[in-house]
């Protein structure tokens, strides 16, 4: 089934179309200065030109693609100094939503966090890597949400969907899923004991460790750096 099939209305295929891209451009599909085809893209999502224009124009402003006239898009995606910069952002905000977590957590959401430690602890044991990704995402999305704030929510979110993709491989390597799992257990536990500066510390600090695992095993590979976007723009004029 086409997206086309799926919605009707124009907005909501606009949002589809534009999600669509979006992920594939943070999934890797695409390289950097990779060139997007509107009619290309419209005849693989089944969809005409229109929604795939107002998705490109979503996505220049995201900062994904750049538009250039007369020529066409091309993917730009995300360099090593934005991960790094994702990475410095998220473990402030993130320190912020374990400290609201304090205070707004709901019992439902505690027993879901310590199941979520429980399994995680399982599947690091077996080295399932899918079965762990999916349980670290959960858990971060747990706090998200009890920290009660839909802007502070929303943030982190994007944040969290920028980076999953080096996330994934950081989870698989040197034992991290592990070391991981043990730092979301001490942010439950500040959060159950109704320690703020705790909460909002280990949660900060977590953050910062799976950035610097990241660049101890050389993953900023998953992105292109800065000279070699730089040079490839070069290239192309």
């Amino acid at each position: 089934m086409s997206i086309k099939d799926e919605v009707s209305d124009k907005y909501s295929l606009r949002g589809r179309v534009y999600n669509r891209i979006r992920e594939d451009i943070l999934d890797g599909r695409y390289n950097n200065n990779d060139e997007l085809k509107e009619i290309a893209i419209g005849e693989e999502l089944g969809v005409s030109r229109t929604p795939v224009r107002e998705a490109f124009r979503q996505l220049e402003l995201e900062g994904l693609i750049s538009i250039i006239p007369n020529k066409g898009a091309y993917v730009t995606g995300i360099t090593v100094k934005d991960v790094k910069d994702i990475y410095m952002i998220r473990s402030k905000l993130e320190g912020l939503a374990a400290r609201w977590a304090v205070d707004n957590i709901t019992p439902e959401q505690m027993e879901e966090m310590e199941e979520n430690i429980y399994l995680s602890e399982f599947h690091a044991g077996k080295n399932h890597t899918d079965q762990i990704a999916e349980l670290d995402n959960r858990f971060h999305e747990i706090i998200y949400e009890a920290c009660n704030s839909k802007m502070l929510e929303n943030q982190l979110r994007e944040y969290h969907e920028y980076v999953l993709r080096v996330r994934r491989k950081t989870l698989s390597k040197s034992g991290r899923s592990t070391k991981s799992t043990e730092e979301h257990k001490m942010i439950m536990e500040a959060i159950k004991s109704g320690d703020r500066d705790l909460a909002e510390k280990t949660a900060n600090d977590h953050v910062i460790n799976a950035y610097e695992n990241m660049v101890k095993n050389g993953l900023y590979e998953a992105y292109p750096s800065d000279e070699k976007r730089n040079g490839d723009k070069n290239g192309q004029d």
